[in-house]
C-alpha cells in the first residue's frame, strides 16, 4: 500500500473546477440551454445533450443524501484518518457530491444532515472540497 494520497490530476474539462477549490470556490458546470446545474464536469450537458456549457459559483450548502463510514483505510495513506465519513451530499443546486463529512464524531452523520462546504488544503498540492455540519 502507498503511503502518499492521491490527488486530482485536473485534464481540460476539470481545470476550472479544481482551480475553484484552490480559491475555496465550489464551481458547478451550468448549462446555458436548459439551465441545469451539473455534477461531475464533463463536455456535455447530461439533462439535455448541449454543449453550451459555463461555469457558477455553488452556495456550498446541501444535506447528506447517503454515507458511510469507512473503518478500514484504503491504503496506508489513509491510516491516521480512520474512521472516517464518505457521503454523497445533495446540494442545493441539484447535483450530488461524493466527499467526506467532517467536523463531528462519524456516529453524529445522518441522512439529511444540513451541511456545507469547508475546504481542505493538501499543501500547494491540491485543495479539496469537505462537508461540515452547519
Amino acid at each position: 500500500m502507498s503511503d502518499e494520497r492521491p490527488l486530482p490530476t485536473p485534464d481540460p474539462g476539470t481545470e476550472t473546477y479544481w482551480e475553484g477549490t484552490r480559491a475555496h470556490q465550489l464551481r458547478l458546470p451550468h448549462c446555458q440551454d436548459c439551465g441545469q446545474v451539473h455534477f461531475y464536469p464533463r463536455t456535455l450537458c447530461p439533462h439535455c445533450g448541449s454543449a453550451r456549457l459555463d461555469w457558477m459559483q455553488g452556495c456550498g450548502r446541501g444535506q447528506v443524501y447517503s454515507f458511510t463510514v469507512v473503518h478500514r483505510p484504503p491504503s496506508s495513506a489513509f491510516k491516521d484518518r480512520v474512521p472516517y465519513v464518505v457521503a454523497i451530499v445533495a446540494l442545493e443546486e441539484g447535483p450530488h457530491l461524493m466527499t467526506n463529512i467532517g467536523g463531528c464524531p462519524p456516529d453524529a452523520v445522518c441522512i439529511g444532515m444540513p451541511v456545507e462546504v469547508a475546504w481542505e488544503d493538501i499543501g500547494s498540492a491540491a485543495t479539496l472540497p469537505c462537508f461540515v455540519p452547519r
